[in-house]
């Protein structure tokens, strides 16, 4: 029998995300392998009914340091490494009483959510680096002709059922995959610490917890600065599969979905029921969710309804579903096929409402059990609930490389707003112009987005000119047009599309000013009786 294939007796076991591991380490028990474990593993696998051996009995050295140090141990890492074939090897753990580990199941403490927690504490942050994890996930994949290293709790079924079918034993061939797997989780751990403290601008300002219990207590520590100074010297990009997709934008363009480990975003999303997520379903999916998160759900329900990346519909209700029908009334034929995004968890009514219309994917905070059973006889209907995300950069492939940026998360303030004209916008009108600015931001360029009371009534996306945008946005209207107000993502070259949105018969123009011909522009909203308001800021979306 070669040494690819002999049983495995002793497995570590020792998981942050401990999704599994019980069903797991069962089956392991009951292949008559010893179990090893750490902390809160060792007390879950206990409380389950799994006998267990805490790893100090197999060291001899109690964990110490508040668990800093419990597997950095020679009976650890020598169990682990040696070469089962080297006679050398055997002498030397024979001599020291070392004994085989066949099997490390581990997975590293939760870094990246913990980095995406706003205002962490630089001392939790820290904490949460894990040192003996890699080690051993490191020792196991480098040994892999003997040891089984399982990182990942999706895993767990197939290893379970393998061992089953050969009597204890892992193929080389397994073996190998799983190294591969582990050495790639521990470089996406590194850079993502590498990267998280690459941000830090200033470690001096830190003055940590004076002891343990004053942690333990929730005592804050100095918050991580999520303000960076200047961009990465070196931008380390890391991220694991999460789905491989039937094709991209196109069906001879092949696609995968990759996340950062977060839990959160729409990388981390949850579908709950409907066809597998395509690309432009993703894409489209993101658009949605980014949109309906502009807005406050403590100040009203908020429904976006995408399409192609664009907003063939927004508003603002009392209720979910109000908002959802004010959505729909923008632009009922484009909306056909659509994403929908809202602010708020969807309830039975809301459900109700949007079974009536074909769609391809609703995104939420949550869908209630009433929801759940009405979009239940739609089969192919995605519902998916994602937990919101900061995003701080933009990234944009060019060729040789990449563009960054930050992310465009500019809030409007009232200092920021200016008006240029002879007549001032009425409170109503300033409304109304607010609600557009938020939905124009979401809108291709040239964009120039018509509304009236908390609801799009037209929108033009994506034009080579902007008087082309005001046009095509009139043109798409499904309600009237009079009496609504216009936004504008960048400022009006020339008259001309103040004129045309004058004619279309909105009243006031929110726009950021700054171009050249900015006197000819207001002078043209004097003539027509339109009220302005500059911003003083661009929201470009290519």
């Amino acid at each position: 029998m070669s040494r690819s294939t002999f049983p495995i007796q002793r497995a570590i076991l020792s998981v942050t995300d401990k999704t599994g591991l019980v069903d797991f380490a069962r089956k392991l028990a009951e292949l008559g392998i010893e179990l090893i474990s750490t902390g809160g593993t060792a007390k879950l696998l206990r409380d389950s009914g799994i006998v267990v051996k805490d790893i100090s009995d197999l060291t001899g050295f109690p964990e110490m340091l508040d668990g800093r140090v419990k597997t950095l141990h020679p009976k650890v890492h020598g169990g682990i490494l040696h070469r089962r074939e080297n006679p050398g090897h055997m002498a030397a753990v024979a001599e020291h009483g070392i004994q085989p580990i066949d099997m490390v199941v581990v997975n590293l403490y939760a870094f990246e959510k913990t980095a995406a927690k706003p205002g962490v504490a630089f001392e939790e942050l820290i904490e949460n680096i894990d040192i003996g994890g890699p080690s051993m996930i490191r020792s196991a994949a480098k040994n892999f002709h003997d040891v089984a290293v399982v990182t990942s709790p999706a895993d767990y079924p197939a290893i379970a059922e393998e061992l089953a079918r050969s009597g204890g034993a892992l193929s080389l061939e397994t073996k190998w995959s799983l190294a591969q797997k582990a050495f790639a989780t521990t470089a996406a751990y590194d850079s993502a610490i590498a990267s998280t403290l690459e941000t830090i601008p200033d470690v001096n300002n830190f003055a940590p917890p004076a002891d343990a219990e004053l942690r333990s207590a929730g005592q804050p520590g100095a918050a991580v600065s999520t303000k960076i100074e200047a961009f990465p010297q070196t931008l380390r990009l890391s991220f694991h599969k999460t789905l491989d997709l039937r094709y991209g934008e196109n069906p001879h363009q092949k696609a995968a979905m990759y996340s950062d480990g977060s839990g959160v975003g729409v990388a981390n999303a949850r579908q709950l029921q409907g066809k597998e997520l395509s690309y432009n379903n993703i894409v489209d999916l993101q658009a949605a969710w980014d949109l309906a998160q502009e807005f406050d759900p403590n100040e009203g329900a908020v429904c976006a309804i995408i399409k192609h990346t664009n907003p063939a519909g927004t508003a603002i209700g009392k209720t979910l579903a109000e908002a959802y029908k004010r959505a729909l009334e923008c632009d009922p034929v484009s909306a056909f096929g659509g994403v929908i995004g809202v602010n708020r968890p969807i309830d039975g009514e809301t459900a109700e409402e949007m079974h009536k219309l074909f769609l391809e994917v609703i995104a939420a905070p949550a869908f209630d059990d009433a929801a759940k059973a009405r979009f239940a006889t739609k089969k192919n209907l995605r519902l998916v609930e994602v937990k919101a995300a900061p995003q701080n950069w933009t990234l944009k492939n060019v060729s040789g490389g990449i563009l960054l940026q930050d992310n465009d998360v500019r809030p409007l303030h009232d200092i920021d707003l200016k008006v240029v004209t002879q007549r001032a916008p009425t409170p109503e009108e300033t409304r109304a112009m607010l609600f557009a600015w938020k939905v124009c931001k979401h809108v291709k360029s040239n964009a120039i987005v018509y509304a009236h009371d908390g609801q799009t009534v037209g929108v033009g996306a994506g034009q080579m000119s902007r008087v082309d945008s005001a046009k095509l946005g009139a043109m798409k209207a499904q309600l009237p047009l009079k009496g609504t107000v216009a936004a504008s993502d960048a400022f009006f070259p020339f008259p001309d599309g103040v004129e045309e949105i004058a004619k279309a018969g909105a009243t006031a123009i929110i726009q950021p000013g700054g171009s050249q011909r900015d006197p000819e522009v207001i002078a043209a909203a004097d003539r027509l009786g339109l009220a302005m308001l500059f911003t003083g800021v661009r929201h470009f979306r290519h």
